[in-house]
């Protein structure tokens, strides 16, 4: 096999490796600042470093890296940067399982030091496994460029951040109500709360009221958090309670009195209209216990336990407790009634235990003030969403927020830079890796808290450039381009990056959000561990290669719509590679041309401007599509002019001409095919990189590599209307010839005359080879007049003219006649069968319904074929 051929069959295991290895090695995803190149940026989403490649990674980094191939063939110096995630408490959880598992270890057996040593080994034995799949992937990534968020230039800008906005006041440690998982052991943001629809119940309870036999029920879904309660509050507009505001009452369970109060918050509607007031363990009720300066009691233990105030309840699990307590109360004559009620549960986002809402000493950023800076900058069009409808959820969330809690208890992680005397109770915040404290001289202690893993995402556009530093890089590149990420991290990543880098820089990070949807299997099921319905992605590229995985995950896409995986789509992209393949083999076995240029005008015959102008409005309509993010409608262009108009239709018109020993025909025809591959090569490079790098390298190009060569543009003089209208209205002709032939049943080897009667003849002129090639013509005659044709001539009708067939080339009369009638006896047994089946009661009342809709259903499908067998021998007759 010489250099410029291609192997029999495309065998992706054997050439992707090796063509990636060769764009490393000549730096071609590398990119410097260069002030004569607009620049193109993207930062990848990073994943997790405790992941594996996933399917949804895998369309998130096939749409970034298409993205970012376009662009860098259109002459934008493209970035784009890659790197992983801590991940805080996902990579802590991990380590803490295998110590266990393995050693029969907790982390506080190791203490922190060792513990986080325990961490950096496995992130070294494992963080560069999903950079290796993402590299299998064909990601085009500067490789140069890995970043990571707990390195020194991401943790710098973390301190940086904390820091300035401490000293601006807008992060502040304070007792809040906030989310708390049982089962991780710590705090979380409100987006990391997802709400479940859950069946519970709502308990009604007599509170006593003291010095009387009068009580007050109360409705709770919580029963444990009674031990908390320091009032019951009802509205002051209530009449049925007027006369108790102000009374006390006796805590069921316990020995504390607690106040009636008035508070507004109460619907009159809702319930018994008397709300227990329990202000560590709900946030609406803390904002009433600051009105009426109540006590705060907090009555479960990190780990969901109950603590002393539960008294004799001390030690069991929340709904242990809740239990038990509610059996005490039904002795005690204190329970009305148990009422079923649904309601909207919060559970974390990682574990799915149910979380409790909870009091606790935190550090908040104080979020309104940095809210409306990123609302204004999306309403101002600075930062705009692919589609615009998830403005709505970006909006939702940024004028409902609520203070940010960034406090975890969890030990990898950013530290938080706050510092603590023990002594005088000094507290410090600096950037500093320890601290002295400024009043008694004591060293000080650093808190033991880390920041939520997203606070240091949400500075990853500007952290990976060298911010705080003013680098060449953070100038040149900075803002970026486009964010690509799912609809289901607006909340978590994209908002925070916004108000942060607004806040920091002054700009917003990013000029589009390009978002999409979740990869569903088959059946629209979201892809779990628990169902099982998981596809790696690694295993359809071994199977298929990575190509046919990237058009398939392209294919499927619409901007922020879901999309369902089905392994035979990635089988028809293996096949599509596979066409492509084989036509650019074929011209490569009839190619003697040495360099690919467009041939002159007047050389071009009526199939060359056809493909010519097709191949001219893809390139038009394929690069508006990108431009607007519409990455699906851009591959089934390419995909139906491939198939279609190159490889079925252009590539069989030309072969006689490829065949011809010599003359400017054929170097014509060697020259369009070539130009209009490399072309349509070009278009689907940022799709399928590595079949086209791969057939590219054989053509005379004289170019380096596709990835980094010119990406088409649309040219005015190959805009040849009228031939793409003339060549439309024959192959329609063809295709309706066919079409007929097929019918009847006529094989492509018998040939038959065809007599075109056209309005205009013209249009029809030296097409006789096409019908020859394509629609097996023994002869073509071209005409104006109907003369001459026999009445029993089959006859199709296109766009300005009638085909006709004579029947006698098409079919042997007598035994075309002979089978026929054979036919016709055939069904008229049938139909006599189905009939006699229906007719007889005994079947009828016997068989299951739908047996005898199947026969029903037989009988007038055999009477259909008999009414057309019938036409057609009335046609011979």
């Amino acid at each position: 096999m010489s250099n410029k051929e291609l192997a029999k069959t495309y065998n992706p295991a054997e050439v992707e490796d090796r063509i990636y290895q060769d764009w490393v090695e000549n730096e071609y995803f590398k990119a410097v600042p260069n002030s004569s190149k607009e620049p193109f940026t993207i930062v990848i989403p990073p994943p997790n470093v405790t992941g594996q490649l996933h399917m949804g990674h895998a369309l998130d980094e096939t749409l970034q890296d298409i993205l970012i191939r376009y662009k860098r063939m259109s002459g934008y110096n493209a970035l784009w940067i890659p790197g992983t995630d801590h991940a805080g408490i996902a990579t802590q959880i991990k380590v803490e399982e295998m110590l266990r598992k393995e050693e029969g270890l907790t982390r506080y057996d190791l203490g922190r030091e060792k513990f986080l040593e325990r961490v950096w080994d496995w992130k070294k034995q494992y963080g560069s496994r999903i950079i290796n799949q993402l590299k299998k992937l064909g990601s085009s990534c500067d490789w140069s460029r890995e970043r990571f968020t707990m390195d020194e230039g991401c943790s710098k800008a973390v301190k940086e951040v904390f820091v300035s906005l401490y000293n601006k006041g807008l992060i502040y440690q304070g007792s809040r109500i906030i989310n708390w998982c049982p089962h991780c052991i710590t705090a979380l943001s409100d987006a990391e709360v997802e709400h479940k629809e859950q069946a519970g119940h709502f308990w009604h309870i007599k509170y006593p009221v003291k010095d009387s036999n009068d009580f007050v029920v109360i409705a709770t879904t919580r029963p444990e958090t009674l031990f908390g309660d320091t009032a019951v509050a009802v509205n002051p507009e209530d009449e049925r309670y007027k006369d108790i505001i102000g009374k006390t009452l006796l805590l069921p369970l316990t020995d504390r009195e607690i106040p009636v109060i008035a508070d507004e918050y109460v619907d009159k509607e809702f319930g018994t209209g008397c709300v227990k007031i329990t202000p560590a363990h709900d946030p609406n009720d803390f904002e009433v216990g600051l009105r009426h300066n109540l006590e705060q009691i907090k009555v479960l233990n990190d780990d969901a336990t109950m603590n002393s105030y539960a008294g004799k309840y001390e030690g069991l699990d929340r709904y242990e407790c809740r239990k038990a307590m509610i059996e005490d109360l039904d002795k005690m004559g204190l329970l009305v009634k148990i009422e079923d009620h649904s309601h909207n549960v919060g559970e974390c986002y990682r574990c799915g235990t149910t979380v409790e809402p909870i009091i606790s000493k935190q550090w908040f950023v104080k979020m309104k003030p940095l809210a409306k800076p990123a609302i204004d900058a999306v309403k101002n069009g600075d930062t705009e969403f692919v589609p615009t409808h998830f403005e709505k959820v970006y909006y939702h969330w940024l004028e409902n927020i609520r203070d940010w809690c960034i406090s975890r208890q969890l030990w990898w992680g950013h530290r938080i830079p706050a510092f603590y005397c023990d002594d005088c109770g000094e507290m410090v915040v600096t950037k500093e890796e320890s601290a002295v404290c400024p009043k008694c001289g004591k060293q000080m202690r650093q808190d033991p808290d880390t920041l939520d893993t997203w606070f240091s995402s949400a500075l990853w556009p500007f952290s990976t450039l060298g911010w705080p530093e003013e680098t060449e890089d953070y100038k040149y590149f900075y803002p970026t381009s486009v964010l690509v990420t799912g609809y289901d991290i607006i909340p978590f990543w994209v908002m925070r990056m916004m108000f942060s880098a607004l806040e920091q820089t002054g700009e917003v990070p990013f000029k589009h959000v390009f978002i999409h949807g979740l990869v569903r299997d088959s059946q629209g099921r979201k892809m779990s561990k628990s169902l099982g319905n998981g596809i790696d992605p690694l295993e359809i590229i071994s199977t298929y290669g990575a190509d046919a995985l990237r058009f398939t995950l392209a294919t499927g896409n619409s901007p922020g719509n879901d999309m369902r995986f089905y392994t035979e789509r990635v089988e028809a992209s293996r096949n599509f590679a596979n066409k492509i393949w084989n036509a650019s083999r074929f011209l490569l076995m009839n190619l003697d041309i040495d360099n690919i240029e467009l041939p002159k005008q007047e050389d071009l015959k009526l199939e060359d401007k056809w493909i010519l102008s097709k191949f001219n409005s893809l390139t038009k309509e394929v690069t508006d599509n990108l431009d607007k993010f519409e990455l699906g409608v851009a591959v089934s262009k390419l995909y139906d002019f491939i198939w279609d108009n190159y490889c079925d239709w252009y590539i069989e018109l030309v072969k006689p001409r490829l065949y011809e020993k010599e003359g400017s025909d054929k170097e014509t025809a060697q020259k369009v095919l070539s130009f209009v591959l490399v072309g349509s090569l070009k278009l689907l490079h940022p799709f399928m990189p590595f079949i086209t790098e791969e057939i590219f390298s054989k053509l005379p190009t004289g170019e380096k590599s596709i990835m980094i060569s010119a990406w088409p543009k649309y040219n005015e003089a190959l805009n040849f209307a009228d031939s793409e209208k003339q060549m439309q209205i024959i192959m329609d002709a063809i295709r309706s010839v066919r079409n007929i032939r097929s019918q009847m049943n006529v094989v492509p080897s018998k040939k038959a005359k065809l007599i075109i009667v056209a309005e205009d003849t013209s249009v029809f002129e030296n097409s006789s080879s096409y019908f020859e090639k394509l629609a097996s013509a023994s002869e073509t005659v071209i005409t104006s007049v109907k003369d001459g044709i026999d009445d029993n001539a089959v006859n199709v009708v296109v766009e300005g003219a009638t085909i006709y067939i004579p029947l006698d080339d098409l079919v042997d009369r007598e035994k075309e006649i002979e089978r026929l009638e054979k036919e016709l006896k055939t069904l008229e047994a049938e139909i006599k069968r189905v009939e006699g089946k229906l007719s007889n009661e005994g079947f009828v009342k016997k068989a299951p319904a739908k047996v005898i809709e199947e026969e029903k259903k037989k009988g007038e499908k055999y009477a259909k074929m008999l009414a057309e067998v019938k036409e057609s021998l009335s046609k011979l007759k």
